[in-house]
């Protein structure tokens, strides 16, 4: 709880707490429908999945479901069973942010949070390649810091990472072109 108010008070806006966490359904990733039931009592308002297993469980919940898939077929098939948002895991071991690049080409209409082994200076990177957003985990919650609960790292990553997504943010806004100009000129 003290890292997750360390990473919220930097900065950070959403957090998703992996289940094996300590006191995971109190501040998560679910594995079963099960989990998906407690996270959702706790308060949960979205829920986060290696696999796409409990898509089915979830789907009338109310609550945002993001399944975690890797291949074409596991992104296209978690989209028309009616997943909103996809997360692309493990991203760094698929190629990062070229495997990001490569599969919005043919799924630029669905949107893709990708995740694993993201590193708070690549952000920018996967966010110009097309995902919505990134899971920082490891560069986020040191392990080292964690181990000595010095939550003023967590605290400062968090703080390094949410600027570093305020700056892709403010620079693809200023990239979007202004609605067309026109004008019309009088003939008489």
């Amino acid at each position: 709880m003290e890292a997750a108010r360390a990473a919220v008070n930097g900065g950070i806006a959403v957090l998703e707490i992996v289940r094996s966490t300590p006191g995971v359904f109190e501040v998560g990733t679910v594995l079963t429908a099960e989990d998906a039931k407690t996270a959702i009592k706790a308060g949960a308002k979205f829920l986060m999945s290696p696999a796409t297993d409990i898509l089915d469980d979830v789907r009338d919940t109310g609550v945002l479901y993001m399944p975690g898939v890797m291949t074409p077929t596991e992104i296209y098939s978690a989209h028309n069973a009616g997943a909103k948002i996809v997360k692309i895991y493990p991203v760094s071991a698929l190629g990062g942010v070229r495997y990001i690049s490569a599969i919005r080409k043919p799924f630029s209409h669905i949107p893709m949070v990708a995740s694993q082994g993201i590193t708070i200076d690549s952000v920018g990177d996967y966010i110009a390649q097309g995902a919505i957003s990134v899971v920082l985990s490891d560069a986020i919650f040191d392990k080292e810091a964690m181990n000595q609960n010095n939550f003023d790292v967590v605290n400062r990553l968090a703080t390094s990472a949410a600027l570093q997504g305020k700056i892709v943010v403010e620079r693809s806004l200023e990239a979007i072109p202004p609605y067309p100009y026109v004008r019309y000129e009088s003939r008489t």
